[in-house]
């Protein structure tokens, strides 16, 4: 609620539930509801309060309407005008900007984030005839579906993961391409015919991953919810995609992947020693140049750092607007 006499919006009250905005769909509805779920096990009571944005009821495409932000725009209006306390956004839709006036309090533990795919027959991605039709409305997994099959047809799709199967099970497409994270939450995971590996499919930056977001101000509740659901390690991996992200949009609008995973601990970085662990970023970027997949490595504690040499690699230049800290990470391999 905004102070009339300060035009600032009060802090969530403790004695009175938590208003929880959320998108209307299934998917969205199931992530915000585990988000309460959690929040109460805490002692905390939650109201989720239904919030409609553009990318739910436009059919036009995403590129049309203004990429994933027309996702969150409408719940951080209602986050700023005090109508909710809370957001929970599918990370991956989350602008790499941040919103004055919000703070993402807290990332909870990532499903895996790959994407499947869903296919007529029970078929993987090899096993699909020359010719057929496959849906998407990522341009990321157009580009790299072109890389791995490019005698398929990839058609730009809409709608939510119902209606996307259903083109599928209605014969309109062979198979579409969805995140494994969505398919879990609705519980539907065994409709998929194959789990596309990371060497075929980089994911989304913070694909599988939530972001739970409330106002800057609000430090209270900002730091409960910190507490009760942050997971450090989920928030690493995605600050190094989405530092990779952000450095690329700069650059570029390239279609982009990016997905950071724990470095495996050797006899140099003793798995007990957290100074010394390190994630590895696998990241695609199909830029004017060319399509690239890289790979490169950095310390866990200094995950933008990370995100923003990847960027560097996949720019071709070696320090991009002086981003890079010379000597910070070692890429190892152009994939």
């Amino acid at each position: 609620m905004t102070d009339p006499g300060t035009g600032t919006t009060a802090p969530a009250d403790a004695t009175r539930p938590l208003r929880l905005g959320t998108r209307r769909s299934a998917l969205a509805t199931s992530q915000s509801g585990w988000v309460a779920d959690r929040l109460r096990a805490a002692g905390r009571g939650v109201e989720l309060v239904l919030v409609t944005t553009e990318g739910d009821t436009s059919r036009r495409s995403l590129t049309e309407i203004g990429g994933t932000g027309v996702f969150a725009s409408a719940l951080r209006g209602a986050l700023l005008d005090g109508r909710i306390d809370l957001a929970v956004h599918s990370l991956k839709d989350l602008p790499t900007a941040p919103a004055d006036g919000l703070v993402v309090a807290a990332v909870p533990e990532r499903e895996d984030p790959h994407d499947v795919l869903v296919a007529r027959d029970g078929l993987a991605l090899r096993d699909l005839p020359p010719g057929a039709v496959v849906g998407t409305g990522s341009p990321r997994r157009a580009a790299q579906l072109g890389l791995l099959r490019p005698d398929l047809e990839v058609r730009d799709i809409r709608g939510n993961v119902d209606s996307r199967i259903r083109m599928v099970r209605d014969q309109v497409l062979d198979a579409v391409v969805l995140a494994r994270a969505g398919l879990a939450r609705l519980d539907r995971l065994d409709e998929a015919t194959e789990v596309l590996g990371t060497d075929d499919m980089v994911p989304a930056a913070g694909q599988g991953a939530l972001a739970v977001e409330c106002r800057a101000d609000d430090t209270g509740l900002a730091a409960e919810l910190a507490e009760i659901l942050d997971h450090p390690a989920t928030r690493a991996q995605v600050s190094a995609e989405r530092a990779a992200l952000a450095a690329l949009e700069a650059g570029c609008t390239a279609p982009v992947g990016a997905l950071a995973e724990p470095g495996s601990s050797d006899e140099r970085h003793p798995a007990d020693d957290p100074s010394s662990a390190t994630l590895v970023l696998h990241a695609f970027a199909a830029l004017d140049t060319g399509a690239q997949r890289r790979v490169t490595s950095g310390a866990v504690d200094a995950p933008e750092e990370l995100g923003r040499a990847m960027a560097a690699l996949l720019l071709n230049r070696p320090d991009p607007t002086g981003l890079v800290a010379a000597g910070s990470h070692t890429p190892e391999s152009d994939l």
